[in-house]
């Protein structure tokens, strides 16, 4: 009985599910290539919060979207590995980059985007 209560106990502090750490990565890459502001601030880390406009206005006026992107998680290493690139307008002439690795933290129960990982 002491046993069944311990488990109980333990599954009950198991903490908020905190999602697909890829998924919030997904979020946010779609957030920054259509310019939501609050997608980017929601998807953010906190020690990139003072880079807030930087990355919401990074492709603004250049019709950026995600093509081919599909993304997954290392959690050994609190990163995520996304495939894909951005396509980016620049006056008529499109350009891509790659998608790349990207780390990862969990603030206030939910995964967020810290950067390209190093």
């Amino acid at each position: 009985m002491a046993l069944a209560l311990l488990a109980a106990l333990l599954g009950a502090c198991g903490g908020q599910n905190a999602g697909d750490p890829a998924e919030a990565v997904r979020r946010y890459l779609t957030a920054k290539a259509a310019g939501d502001a609050d997608g980017v601030r929601r998807g953010l880390c906190s020690a990139l919060e003072a880079s807030l406009e930087q990355e919401t206005l990074a492709f603004k006026d250049l019709n950026a979207r995600l093509e081919d992107m599909a993304c997954t998680t290392n959690s050994a290493a609190n990163t995520v590995t996304c495939t894909g690139q951005i396509l980016l307008d620049y006056g008529g002439e499109v350009q891509t980059f790659p998608l790349a690795a990207y780390a990862v933290v969990q603030e206030d129960g939910v995964w967020k985007w810290c950067g390209e990982a190093r």
